[in-house]
């Protein structure tokens, strides 16, 4: 019997990575999901990466999914003069228009309308918020002073942060529009919006999918500033995923705030019956050494009982030492840790009975708190759209969640869901014939063996692909 691992595995590719023998082994190892970083992937590189991704998939016989990761504004100083301190209590004047060479007195910061934007007693955090100062004043046009408040050495073409400051840049760059035109192009399996702030930046980027593809390529929201905090209701409601990116949020929130925040985000995306995704930091000792630290084990393992669908690898596969083995131990911690009592999100009701797709969604939560009640071995489910995938995995069943789709283009798709294992079946015949085809697939492809009992969901009559309408049990 095979076992699937429920909590997926997002790994960046990069130089340590961008090999077919490598991305192969790490493939074997459990990463059920590649992460295209477009801060750093060249178009040609990117195209590349995603055709060898495709090939090892038909050698192996996988349904890999495809993340292509926008990089979104990126916010910077400009040059500095060598040993450029700033002490507690200085005055500085950034200047938002010439490009000047910087010092203890002055530096150039590339976003011309900053001055514009911020505010009196608002912070700017460099450098990840090694140094911080706060806004003395503006000339709203091209310059700020501002106190240093935490000192430290500024050095050239660091990035900085604006943790108070409802800035007016969109999170969609030219560059940004035409990453997202060329992972269009290539049928990747999901787009990530950086510096996501409010509804209508993820609005933005599902009109030029929209526009460009004749397949609707599932956006995800990565939620690294505040803003998008107080959004956050709003955000979800057009976004097809979430992203908990702790790296830029630990900056521009206290440290202590981000554990509760994941949390939260994740039982909101689960709520919403979308994918949560817990990124940034979480095995980086790994990057140098073939050992992870115990807080980095917790970490993984906390992250998987908060009820996370994918946990996020990024400089550990893409420039770390040890890319494959950094795939190993978190699919071993992820096998001890997701089968647990411990892990229990809320199981209520479907309640909205004027929804047209209330009859599938409460088929689909009945089907997951069955599977748990009777120990079936699987909840396999035919569907076109992908929609009872989603509903299926997010109440968490016990159990295995075996999809069968006749629609290829998400059949690597749904490898980013908790729980789902696809395959491809294009056969409809009646009802009785076809979930008899389905359960003897998952038998051969050992999933299932005899005296298992499985809930098989379709929809009747079975030819239409219409929504799910019917739940049956049966033992193989």
């Amino acid at each position: 019997m095979k076992k699937i691992k429920k909590t997926k595995i997002i790994a960046t590719i990069g130089p340590s990575s961008s090999s077919s023998s490598i991305m192969e082994k790490m493939m074997i190892e459990g990463v059920d999901v590649f992460r295209i970083n477009f801060s750093h992937a060249k178009h040609n590189e990117a195209k590349k990466i995603i055709k060898q991704i495709r090939q090892i998939d038909n050698k192996l016989s996988l349904n890999t999914a495809i993340i292509a990761d926008l990089q979104g504004p990126k916010l910077r100083i400009g040059k500095m003069r060598k040993n450029s301190s700033l002490k507690i209590g200085d005055e500085i004047t950034i200047d938002c228009k010439s490009q000047l060479v910087g010092n203890n007195k002055k530096m150039y910061v590339n976003y011309k309308d900053l001055a514009k934007d911020i505010k009196k007693g608002e912070k700017i955090l460099i450098d990840d918020g090694k140094i911080i100062l706060k806004v003395l004043s503006s000339n709203k046009k091209t310059q700020i002073i501002a106190e240093v408040v935490q000192g430290g050495e500024v050095k050239s073409n660091k990035g900085f942060n604006l943790p108070n400051t409802k800035i007016s840049l969109s999170p969609l760059t030219d560059k940004d529009v035409k990453d997202a035109i060329l992972a269009i192009e290539e049928n990747v399996d999901w787009i990530a919006l950086s510096f996501v702030r409010k509804r209508s930046d993820i609005e933005s980027l599902v009109k030029i999918i929209n526009k460009k593809s004749e397949y609707s390529i599932p956006v995800i929201a990565k939620i690294e500033k505040p803003e998008a905090l107080k959004n956050i209701d709003e955000i979800i409601k057009v976004s097809s995923g979430l992203m908990v990116a702790r790296g830029d949020l630990g900056v521009e929130l206290q440290s202590s705030e981000i554990p509760l925040i994941q949390k939260r985000l994740v039982a909101k995306a689960k709520k919403s019956r979308i994918p949560v995704i817990i990124a940034t930091q979480m095995m980086e000792s790994m990057m140098e050494s073939v050992t992870p630290s115990r807080a980095e084990v917790n970490d993984v393992a906390n992250s998987v009982m908060d009820g996370a669908d994918a946990v996020m690898l990024s400089g550990e596969t893409s420039v770390g030492k040890f890319p494959t083995e950094v795939i190993k131990t978190m699919s071993s911690i992820i096998n001890k840790v997701e089968n647990s009592n411990l892990i229990s999100l809320a199981n209520k009701r479907p309640k909205d009975q004027k929804s047209k797709r209330y009859i599938t969604k409460s088929i689909c939560f009945s089907a997951a708190k069955m599977a748990n009640d009777i120990k079936a071995k699987a909840i396999s489910t035919l569907t076109n759209s992908g929609y009872t995938a989603f509903q299926i995995s997010s109440w968490r069943p016990s159990t295995h969640v075996l999809v069968f789709t006749s629609n290829r283009r998400i059949l690597t798709q749904l490898n980013l869901l908790w729980g789902v294992k696809a395959f491809f079946y294009d056969g409809f015949e009646s009802t009785d014939s076809t979930v008899e085809e389905i359960n003897k697939i998952a038998m051969e492809n050992k999933y299932l063996q005899k005296g298992d009992k499985v809930i098989n969901l379709t929809s009747m009559p079975i030819d239409q692909k219409g929504m799910t309408n019917t739940l049956r049990i049966s033992e193989l």
